[in-house]
């Protein structure tokens, strides 16, 4: 995570897949909250609309293969081969779990356990929060601090959802720590690694001390404990705005009825409309 192009391409990433992932689970959960399961992933119909699940197919790998290769070869620094290692090695971890979406769709759904696919997820946050800031410290290493928080919120939210599919806060959470990440690492790296939207009295991030790490230079140290202090008010709008955003979506899934016939199916769900004496037993269960 050590360029204004790597920030932004997470950027790109991650916002779509969670406001989509938010669309599509509302409309899920909306269209019968009684018997309303998580998914893996949420595929539209035709195929050919899954662009940004093709999308990461081919790039989480290429991706994986430069940050390996690249900084392998022209980074002298230990510290930095290992980092760079274990960010390829992350996006790695997320493209085995394409992978595994892809297998669980295309084989017996009991051969690849829903709950173990929630978890792979899950294990993958764990690894990208240990990757997230290393090598950087200083007073703004709590920038990034703030993004492993995330990180740890989705992995929570996946190890939740791999235990309790059913629970749809859960599914809310990882939605909105998604966008939220989005959001954030694009402010970050505009933040420490641009000068047009640098702090006051601090230069984007270019400095490499001795031991291999790395810090944003300050003029004074009022400078950076001042910068440190506008970035976590930042992040406070970015976290209202999100979550206003993340409301406003969840209400027009509830009032646009095409969207929810559109993704608001599902094996479960179909199998249980097709048998009104289970729609009839479960509603008596409910009641009770």
């Amino acid at each position: 995570m050590a360029s204004l192009a790597t920030h932004f391409s997470a950027f790109l990433f991650l916002i779509p897949l969670g406001i989509r992932r938010l669309l599509f689970s509302s409309s899920l959960y909306l269209k019968n909250p009684s018997v309303y399961r998580s998914k893996p992933w949420y595929f539209s119909e035709p195929r050919w609309k899954n662009f940004d699940f093709y999308t990461l197919i081919i790039a989480l790998p290429i991706a994986s293969f430069s940050e390996f290769f690249f900084f392998l070869t022209f980074s002298g620094h230990p510290t930095y081969r290992f980092a760079f290692f274990h960010q390829a090695f992350t996006l790695f971890l997320f493209w085995v779990f394409i992978l595994l979406v892809i297998s669980r769709e295309h084989t017996d759904p009991l051969l690849i356990n829903e709950s173990f696919v929630f978890l792979f997820a899950g294990i993958s946050f764990l690894i990208e929060f240990s990757v997230i800031g290393k090598g950087i410290t200083g007073v703004f290493a709590s920038v990034y601090d703030l993004l492993g928080g995330l990180t740890l919120l989705c992995a929570a939210s996946c190890f939740y959802l791999s235990v309790k599919p059913a629970a749809f806060f859960a599914e809310f959470l990882l939605s909105f720590g998604l966008v939220l990440k989005g959001t954030w690492v694009l402010q970050t790296g505009l933040s420490l690694y641009t000068d047009a939207f640098g702090l006051k009295g601090c230069r984007k991030m270019s400095v490499m001390l001795a031991k291999g790490d790395a810090d944003v230079q300050c003029d004074l140290e009022e400078d950076g404990l001042r910068g440190v202090a506008l970035m976590h008010l930042l992040f406070t709008v970015h976290a209202v705005l999100v979550f206003v955003v993340t409301i406003v979506l969840f209400g027009l899934s509830s009032s646009n009825r095409d969207l929810r016939r559109g993704e608001a199916s599902g094996p479960l769900l179909a199998e249980l409309e097709s048998d009104p004496m289970q729609m009839r037993t479960l509603s008596e269960l409910e009641l009770e």
